[in-house]
């Protein structure tokens, strides 16, 4: 049986084949679950059945078959009409599974398709943040910023691993010391809700350098997330490198945030594409220390292992192995 998996981002649009997986399997098995990935800009396409067309049309030989989807969107997934938070497209579930002509369609946020893929993941798919030991037995949690910020969990269950989708990236933004709440300060005249997404993000680190600029009286003109990683590479900007400083704090602070609020022993994964992107500008020693600076909590958070994720398809991954109901 072939499956259709796709993970669909404010930005990306990214598919593959997949003959499916039972998450939770013995063996890692990590990219092999997949066949043809390839990624599409979203802002190419009126809509997601439109770019899924444009894949499945452009595979190599003929057009493969598929007779199941599972869909991995950037936008929570209880409501009739799907509408994504980070771009203009929408859909319901009747119309796509007719566009995509299948038998079967599971529609999961990206993020819980992240925390499936975190077990088939293999060692080399992912690298040390700082140290710790995962607990067997005890929940995951995995986050990351790309256009938004995505979260999940990874529990355990009797029948194997059970994901947690979450829209913990939405929750309200606590500042850690006197720059972060000056950055508040200043967010509050433009957002009805300061959230961590609204600075744990790309354009949430352009948000920020920004606010910093203005608190510090320093010039700053760019307007993307690449602008930002430009300048400090080039060392065309102090303030860049102050940002992305800030940005990899701010994030160690909401992933302790939620290995706190699932108990996650098993261990922390970051993943989505930014991070990777930031190289040495993801600073590794601030990340880890705001992760632990949860006072008398501090030393339960001391113990648990984080992990960057290096593997750039574990969405398509996660939807290979997700289970669909019989």
């Amino acid at each position: 049986m072939s499956r259709l998996v796709a993970d669909i981002g404010g930005t990306n649009a990214r598919f593959a084949i997949s003959h499916g997986q039972s998450l939770g399997a013995v063996e890692p098995a990590g990219a092999d679950l997949l066949i043809d990935p390839r990624h599409l800009p979203v802002r190419d396409f009126p809509g997601l059945a439109e770019a899924a067309a444009a894949y499945l049309d452009g595979s190599p030989g003929e057009r493969p078959e598929i007779d199941e989807a599972v869909i991995a969107v950037a936008t929570p997934v209880d409501a009739e009409l799907i509408r994504f938070t980070n771009s203009p497209w929408s859909f319901t579930r009747p119309t796509l599974q007719t566009a995509l002509g299948v038998e079967r369609l599971a529609v999961i946020n990206d993020f819980a398709a992240q925390a499936a893929a975190i077990p088939q993941l293999r060692p080399d798919d992912s690298i040390a943040i700082g140290g710790g030991e995962a607990l067997p037995g005890w929940p995951i949690a995995v986050i990351g910023p790309g256009t938004g910020l995505g979260a999940a969990g990874l529990v355990p269950g009797r029948d194997g691993p059970i994901v947690v989708a979450s829209e913990a990236g939405h929750v309200s933004f606590a500042p850690h010391d006197a720059l972060e709440l000056e950055v508040l300060r200043r967010l509050f005249g433009r957002f009805a809700h300061v959230s961590n997404e609204r600075l744990i993000s790309g354009p949430g680190l352009v948000t920020l350098a920004h606010a910093i600029a203005e608190i510090s009286g320093r010039a700053f003109e760019g307007d993307t997330p690449e602008a930002v990683t430009r300048a400090a590479e080039a060392a065309t900007s102090d303030l860049a490198i102050d940002a992305l400083r800030v940005f990899s704090g701010l994030l160690g602070g909401a992933a302790g945030d939620l290995a706190l609020s699932f108990g996650a022993k098993g261990g922390v994964f970051i993943c989505g594409g930014l991070c990777g992107k930031l190289g040495q500008f993801f600073d590794h020693v601030g990340f880890r220390a705001r992760f632990e600076a949860k006072g008398r909590l501090g030393g339960f958070l001391s113990g648990i292992p984080c992990r960057l994720v290096t593997n750039p398809q574990t969405g398509l991954i996660g939807a290979a192995a997700y289970r669909l109901a019989s």
